[in-house]
């Protein structure tokens, strides 16, 4: 059985090497952006909802 070579990828160059790295780097710098933007929303709702539920128990007692 012979085997079949041709899928295999060829080397990249330097420069196709650090344009590859530079992506990368930019994509993930933009993932953490977004998670970091994501738990902030995550928090200030978070803070909200409880401010909420405060002044209804609040409120609650009073009655």
């Amino acid at each position: 059985m012979t085997e079949d070579l041709s899928f295999r990828r060829k080397p990249l160059t330097p420069e196709q090497r650090q344009a590859r790295d530079a992506t990368r780097r930019v994509e993930a710098e933009k993932a953490i952006r977004d998670h970091e933007a994501a738990q902030k929303a995550f928090y200030a709702n978070k803070e909200r909802l409880k401010a909420e539920r405060l002044a209804r128990e609040a409120a609650a007692a009073k009655d």
